[in-house]
C-alpha cells in the first residue's frame, strides 16, 4: 500500500540530481535513514536497486573471496544469501531451519565454536515463511565469536526495531549491517535499496584493497552519501523524493507506535485465520508482525482461491518452493490498516463459502476485533 502523499511526491517535477532542492531532499532522507536504524557511527546508502542488490553489496563489501560465512536460513530468502556468496568465491556454511521454525541457537553456538566466520547473515523476517529471527539471542552469540552480523531487513525494516546502536547484552553486541528495500514496510514502490553499515563493517571494506564491483562498491558511493551534491551515478530522483516523504510519515506515526501497531494487527489477523480453520505456518511466538504464511484447508485449490480473492480486491501471494499450491501469504505491514485487514477476512470467508466450505465469518471477525491493542 502506497500512501497518496507518497504517490504525489512521485508525480512532482523531476529535478536534476544536481539541483540544490533535490540535494537537500536527499540529504534529509539520508539523515532520516540514520535515525530509522540508529546508525550513528557508520554510514547509510540509499541507491537505485532492489533488496537483492543490497544483499549482494552487504557481502561483497565486507567479505573477501576465500573467507567463510555462516548463513542462518529460515526460508527461501535466507537460502539466497548462500547463492550470492558463492558467486563471489565466498565459502559458505548454512544452518537451515525447517520451514515455520527458527534456527536453533544451540546449533548456531556449535557452528561458531567449531569454525571461524567473517560474517553471519540473518534474515529478520523471511517472506516465504513469516518466521521472525530471535535477534536478542543470536546477535550477542555471534558477536562473542568476532563475526560481523549482517541483517536482511527487507520484510522487517520500519515495522520491527533494527537499531544499530542497541547493545544486546553488552556494548559489543550490535548489528553491523542492515539492508532493506523500499517496497514493503517503508511503503514505497519498488526500486530503492537501503544499506546501513556500522563502523566495523565500514572498516572491513576499508581493509579490502579491491572488491569485485563498481556500482556496488560502497566506497564509490561514500562521497555522495556524505555530500549529495557530488556525483557517481545518477540517482532515481523521484523515488528519493518519495522516500523522504514516506520516511516523514513513518516518523510522524512514531517508531514505537508503529511497531506496536504491526504487532497488534498481525495477532488479530492470525487469530481470525485460525478461527476459520487455517493453519499458520509459524507458531505465534515465532510469527512475524509483517507477513503470515497460511496453509490451505483441505480441498481448497490455490489458484482458484487467490483469483477469487483478487476479484474482491484482496491480493495475496502464493506459497514458495515446496509450499507452492499448498499455502498463501498475506502481508500486514507498512500502511495496511486494520480496516483493510478486516475486509480481507470477510473476503476470505466469502470465497471459502463459495468453494463449498461452510465457514461462519462472525467468529473470525470476533477474533479479529477481540484482541487488545
Amino acid at each position: 500500500m502506497v500512501q497518496p502523499e507518497v504517490l504525489a511526491a512521485l508525480a512532482r517535477e523531476t529535478l536534476s540530481h544536481t539541483d540544490p532542492r533535490f540535494v537537500e531532499i536527499y540529504r534529509h532522507a539520508l539523515m532520516r535513514t540514520r535515525e530509522l536504524f540508529a546508525c550513528h557511527q557508520g554510514e547509510v546508502f540509499v541507491l537505485a536497486g532492489s533488496g537483492t542488490l543490497a544483499m549482494e553489496m552487504s557481502l561483497l563489501n565486507t567479505v573477501q573471496a576465500g573467507a567463510r560465512i555462516l548463513v542462518l536460513s529460515q526460508g527461501y530468502f535466507g537460502d539466497r544469501f548462500a547463492q550470492i556468496a558463492q558467486c563471489y568465491g565466498i565459502l559458505v556454511d548454512c544452518l537451515t531451519a525447517e520451514w515455520g521454525r527458527q534456527v536453533a541457537a544451540s546449533e548456531v553456538a556449535s557452528m561458531l565454536s567449531r569454525n571461524r566466520y567473517r560474517a553471519v547473515t540473518i534474515t529478520h523476517v523471511d517472506t516465504s515463511t513469516g518466521v521472525q529471527a530471535d535477534l536478542e539471542t543470536l546477535v550477542p552469540l555471534i558477536k562473542q565469536h568476532g563475526a560481523l552480523v549482517i541483517l536482511d531487513g527487507v520484510c522487517a525494516s520500519a515495522a520491527l526495531e533494527e537499531s544499530m546502536s542497541r547493545e544486546s547484552g553488552n556494548p559489543a553486541s550490535t548489528l553491523d549491517v542492515v539492508l532493506t528495500g523500499s517496497q514493503k514496510a517503508i511503503g514505497l514502490p519498488p526500486g530503492l535499496l537501503v544499506l546501513a553499515m556500522g563502523e566495523q563493517a565500514m572498516a572491513a571494506r576499508q581493509a579490502m584493497p579491491t572488491v569485485p564491483a563498481y556500482y556496488g562498491d560502497v566506497l564509490n558511493w561514500l562521497p555522495v552519501m556524505q555530500n549529495p551534491s557530488r556525483y557517481f551515478a545518477t540517482p532515481p530522483v523521484n523515488l528519493i523524493v518519495a522516500y523522504e516523504t514516506g520516511l516523514e510519515g513513518i516518523f510522524a506515526e512514531g517508531l514505537p507506535a508503529r511497531y506496536a501497531r504491526h504487532r497488534a494487527q498481525a495477532r488479530a489477523f492470525r487469530a481470525a485465520m485460525r478461527s476459520m480453520g487455517f493453519t499458520v505456518l509459524a507458531e505465534e511466538d515465532l510469527a512475524a508482525p509483517t507477513v503470515s504464511c497460511l496453509l490451505y484447508l483441505r480441498g481448497i485449490e490455490d489458484v482458484a482461491f487467490r483469483k477469487a480473492l483478487a476479484q474482491r480486491g484482496v491480493i495475496v501471494a502464493g506459497g514458495l518452493a515446496h509450499l507452492q499450491g499448498k499455502a498463501f501469504r498475506l502481508g500486514h505491514l507498512g500502511n495496511v490498516t486494520a480496516r483493510e485487514l478486516r475486509q480481507a477476512v470477510i473476503a476470505m470467508a466469502e470465497v471459502l463459502q463459495e468453494m463449498g466450505n461452510p465457514v461462519d465469518r462472525e467468529p473470525a471477525l470476533s477474533a479479529f476485533d477481540g484482541l487488545p491493542e
